[in-house]
């Protein structure tokens, strides 16, 4: 049998904070920073991107960070004043009619009623996160797991000062 190339569309929705705690307690390094550029495609695996959303609470984001993801991957950071889960979760329930898979980057059992939510909706969920850190019970509801390892994170360093 031939392979059929499927066109899926996907939504990306990023808890950072989760993320990026969950990336620096596996690294032992409070530098260590998603490589989008490595991860991303992995996700994807061949299928469209409609959206990439990166939430994050508190300090302020790089602008660096917010043109490259703006640039490479028409993405966007949305700051949110206290945790990401509602404003992630509001942002995944209007998108549910407008992809087919939502990928939520975040181990929190928060997000377990929103997969719910969004699978009652007839919408794909993936959950993206590093395995040690994420709720067993998000992972069994999810229709698929991707593992967030190692390969998927760089250390920062920050240059030298002359």
């Amino acid at each position: 049998m031939e392979n059929i190339l499927i066109n899926q569309s996907v939504a990306i929705l990023c808890d950072g904070n989760n993320i990026e705690r969950s990336i620096h307690e596996l690294s032992k390094s409070k530098n260590s920073m998603i490589n989008f550029d490595k991860l991303i495609p992995k996700l994807l695996n061949a299928r469209g991107l409609n959206r990439l959303i990166y939430f994050r609470e508190g300090k302020a984001i790089s602008s660096k960070f917010a043109e490259r993801l703006h640039e490479n991957y028409y993405g966007s950071v949305i700051p949110c004043h206290k945790s990401a889960d509602i404003p992630l979760s509001i942002k995944a329930t209007q998108l549910a009619s407008k992809v087919d898979t939502i990928i939520i980057m975040s181990g929190d059992s928060d997000y377990v009623d929103l997969v719910r939510h969004l699978k009652g909706e007839g919408v794909r969920v993936e959950i993206a996160a590093v395995r040690k850190t994420a709720a067993r019970i998000l992972i069994d509801e999810a229709d698929h797991f991707h593992e967030i390892t190692k390969e998927d994170w760089f250390v920062y360093k920050a240059p030298r000062k002359k």
